[in-house]
């Protein structure tokens, strides 16, 4: 066998190794994500809440419980998630909230949420429909509307 052949053979076999490696890794990780969810789904309760502020900021700027940060992995306190100030009764409380979700939230309006521990997982509106957030166009999709606007094929 020539040196080429050899070389080839052996990146072959470190992807194949790589490939089944990050299957399993997968897998893995589903299961936790699912167990994870099971959790969340138990503690959940519906409450309703004043949303005085909504943004994406870093966990440490974000006025959440020290405990909280504490939990959290090192690379996601460094990272921005979607954060929601809200009143509930009379306190005024930080949320984390789902990705998913977060732009359907309404500011400085009242909606019942449901929340498990400081995590809210769907928003209801209290009073009238949520509205959905338009959908943000890709920038080929900008483009393709300015031509059709200027009369271009």
């Amino acid at each position: 066998m020539k040196t080429w052949q050899i070389v080839l053979i052996v990146i072959l076999v470190i992807l194949v190794a790589a490939i089944v490696a990050l299957y399993i890794l997968g897998k893995k990780a589903q299961k936790k994500r699912e167990e994870q969810a099971a959790q969340i789904a138990a503690a959940a309760q519906t409450i309703s809440m004043l949303v005085i502020d909504k943004k994406h900021m870093k966990l440490k700027d974000s006025g959440l419980p020290a405990a909280i940060l504490e939990q959290t992995p090192k690379l996601m306190r460094r990272s921005k998630m979607p954060i929601v100030k809200a009143k509930v009764g009379p306190r005024i409380m930080t949320f984390i909230c789902e990705d998913s979700i977060f732009d359907m939230i309404p500011t400085k309006k009242e909606v019942k949420a449901v929340v498990s521990g400081l995590y809210i997982t769907k928003v209801k509106g209290l009073r009238g429909g949520v509205e959905q957030a338009p959908k943000k166009s890709k920038f080929w999709q900008k483009f393709d509307q300015i031509k059709q606007q200027r009369g271009m094929k």
